[in-house]
């Protein structure tokens, strides 16, 4: 399997050490974590929602690093929570972290789970069909998050100084309105 991943390039594409900072799936120090998504529209969806850009002039300003990166075939623990947690914001993360930490203690050292940036249907490849760029059919995005050192998986850089496709703005699930 390959996961998606974009970083700011002057990091490396993985997280060493326990010193990380919290993310949904793991507590302050609890890593090292990492996040990998099933496709680009994943990883560049996850960067929108946690920096919160929703402006389109915004998009022209990103310079990312986008990774692909062989994780192989992990066995991966579904994470089983309702909806609600698994799409919600930054007030839904104790709850995802500490029931990780009970996967964890029970032996999980991966996790797949519904991505909570992208729209239902936000992951959207493409077909060529007849000389065309044709859309294939929606799917939901997920996330995978591996616990641990990860020295086996090789990372292959996809794309220096990239940015997100201007039409998946509409398809990240952005966090709802602080002031509603």
């Amino acid at each position: 399997m390959i996961g998606f991943r974009q970083v700011d390039a002057r990091y490396p594409f993985l997280w060493e050490g326990d010193g990380q900072a919290a993310g949904r799936w793991h507590a302050d120090d609890e890593g090292p974590a990492h996040y990998f998504a099933d496709t680009p529209d994943g990883a560049w969806a996850e960067f929108l929602r946690h920096e919160e850009i929703t402006d389109p002039q915004d998009l022209a300003t990103i310079r990312r690093q986008m990774w692909a990166v062989e994780i192989g075939e992990p066995a991966m623990q579904l994470v089983d929570l309702p909806r609600s947690v698994l799409t919600g914001g930054p007030d839904t993360y104790a709850r995802c972290q500490r029931h990780a930490a009970t996967l964890r203690q029970l032996g999980a050292t991966s996790l797949v789970a519904r991505t909570a940036a992208l729209v239902d249907g936000g992951a959207r490849g493409l077909r060529i069909v007849g000389g065309r760029d044709v859309p294939d059919v929606p799917r939901d995005g997920r996330v995978v998050v591996m616990f641990g050192s990860v020295d086996a998986l090789v990372g292959w850089s996809a794309a220096v100084e990239a940015r997100p496709s201007a039409d998946l703005r509409a398809r990240v699930h952005h966090y709802k309105d602080k002031s509603a």
